[in-house]
């Protein structure tokens, strides 16, 4: 048992089997104990006041005798809960976003957040202006990111956006080239969308600009070579590749090529190195395996479809010691289902799977939950290529003092 008393030194006896599973996840991490306590313990102290919504919500319901609406557990939590300020640097580079949707590639830029036991510190961003044509993902934006979202087509709001930013970001619609669209190509209504990118980063010239989209992008050489000119057109040198979001750390095997471009006489984009690989990927089980005896429970967004079997992707069932599927957004309820469990896996789950914190609650109902679990960056990959996309802006400055 921990004694208090003036010595820095703590005592805490556990169950074998615990400390077994302790020592296991601390290796896949890469941290040592001692490092994660103290962590650990910093942000308990930090956030007495501010519990996780997972840890509160059982008991909460059992004490009021009925569960509260993700909007109740907001108001009691307050606006933008899931974002920590408190340890954000005071210099900052501006950020405009386009194509925002929930906020997953905003939350990794801004940083200040916790996954899987893990910090991902605050990061030198923040996002002055952004926007999405979706009301529900603008909804869930506006708790989580903690700053307002402009909702409508970007096409007649190029106007309001800022003369000016140091970094413009954005996953432009990837419907007509994913394989599992209507592959209409870049010139479709939906991908075509990447042309206001083209025109945004004309108008603000920021110094560097990250736009995301589907693996399947790369397999069509005229599509890309399209996307390629466009961008470099704009006097950019250009770096893109395909990234596996299991390698840094998201327990899923996602796939996305993200474009840096980076302006005349700044320092060339390096991209993150990866943190792990196929044999330390992050397993599912390890991602939701604390969930598997949780009931359903609303105010966590911890729901899950009950469709019936079909022949669709979505009916997947996960594997405990792999990483999960790729997320879909346009699953139409035909969700991947629990590894052990006779269900699909929850909205909670899903969002675990895609590297969102706990404290990230998503303000709609099931389907459209779905839609910005899937649409979205996931927000620790996202953490990863911001702080190269810091390195570069800095190395530049530095270059030119």
């Amino acid at each position: 048992m921990a004694q208090n008393g003036n010595s820095g030194r703590i005592v805490v006896n556990i169950e074998p089997e615990l400390k077994r599973r302790l020592y296991a996840t601390l290796s896949m991490s890469g941290i040592t104990l001692k490092d994660w306590f103290i962590k650990s313990a910093a942000t308990y102290c930090a956030e007495q006041r501010q519990p996780s919504l997972i840890c509160t919500a059982g008991y909460e319901a059992k004490q009021s005798g009925h569960p509260s609406t993700v909007q109740e557990e907001c108001a009691k939590y307050g606006e933008g809960a899931s974002v920590n300020r408190a340890d954000r640097p005071t210099k900052k580079y501006a950020v405009v976003s386009m194509f925002s949707g929930c906020g997953g590639m905003d939350l990794g830029f801004i940083g200040g957040f916790d996954v899987f036991g893990r910090r991902y510190g605050s990061l030198s961003f923040e996002i002055i202006w952004a926007n999405d044509l979706n009301v529900e993902a603008c909804k869930t934006y506006r708790r989580n990111v903690g700053r307002e979202i402009v909702t409508g087509d970007v096409w007649e709001l190029l106007d309001r956006m800022p003369e000016k930013a140091d970094v413009l970001i954005g996953g432009f619609p990837c419907q007509d080239i994913s394989v599992n669209g209507k592959r209409a190509g870049v010139n479709g209504k939906r991908s075509g969308l990447y042309k206001a990118m083209v025109e945004a980063i004309r108008r603000i010239r920021p110094r560097v600009f990250v736009a995301e989209n589907v693996k399947a992008l790369l397999r069509h050489n005229e599509w890309l070579k399209q996307v390629v000119d466009d961008f470099e057109g704009l006097g950019y040198s250009l770096h893109y590749q395909l990234y596996q979001a299991a390698d840094f750390g998201v327990p899923q095997t996602r796939e996305r090529v993200l474009f840096v471009g980076t302006a005349g006489g700044a320092k060339p984009y390096v991209p993150p190195a990866p943190e792990r690989n196929a044999a330390t990927w992050m397993t599912a089980q390890e991602a939701i395996g604390d969930l598997e005896d949780m009931p359903q429970n609303l105010k966590i967004n911890h729901i899950w479809s009950l469709a019936n079997t079909s022949p669709e992707q979505g009916n997947r069932r996960l594997a405990p010691d792999r990483p999960g599927y790729t997320i879909r957004a346009e699953c139409h309820g035909n969700i991947q289902y629990h590894y052990r469990l006779p269900r699909r896996i929850s909205m909670r789950e899903a969002a675990r799977i895609q590297s969102f914190p706990d404290k990230f609650l998503f303000m709609s109902g099931l389907r459209e939950t779905e839609r910005q679990i899937g649409n979205a960056v996931p927000p620790v990959l996202a953490w990863n290529v911001a702080n190269s996309v810091l390195t570069s802006l800095r190395a530049s400055e530095k270059k030119n003092v």
